[in-house]
């Protein structure tokens, strides 16, 4: 470690520099609020489709300023209005949602696997991936015929 005089007001102080204080800084993360994450999952989408905040929020039935408020981040919707928001924009809510828990772990650093782990497959009595070929196997059999 490495100590660095930094004078503060005439008053010489010694902060430690290197590679101790860029751990540190590593450690610290910045605090995720869910209500911006949604708010911008839900912009992003309306924007994608070219919308306008007073299009969705006419077809949700909520308020522009209400919708405006969701989504900057500044009101917690509740999981009715965020139904109601995903319908207008004709988005299923756990789409939704499932790009907002990407979000959620790319901020949090954790990795999300894009399929089902075998330990959860197992855990709850289900190999998807037999399932998936048995489905894929049917389609074939009654295509060929």
């Amino acid at each position: 470690m490495v100590k660095q005089p930094v004078s503060v007001n005439g008053v010489v102080r010694w902060r430690d520099v290197g590679l101790a204080a860029a751990k540190h800084e590593q450690k610290e993360r910045k605090m995720v609020v869910l209500r911006h994450e949604i708010g911008d999952v839900l912009r992003d989408v309306r924007q994608r489709q070219g919308r306008t905040l007073r299009e969705v929020s006419h077809n949700a039935r909520v308020s522009l300023g209400y919708l405006s408020e969701v989504e900057r981040g500044q009101k917690e919707a509740s999981s009715e209005l965020l139904s109601s928001i995903c319908s207008a924009l004709d988005v299923p809510l756990s789409l939704m949602l499932r790009e907002v828990s990407d979000r959620l772990a790319v901020a949090e650093g954790v990795s999300v696997p894009d399929t089902v782990p075998q330990e959860f497959s197992a855990r709850y009595g289900r190999d998807l991936g037999e399932e998936i070929s048995d489905e894929l196997s049917k389609d074939l059999l009654s295509n060929a015929f």
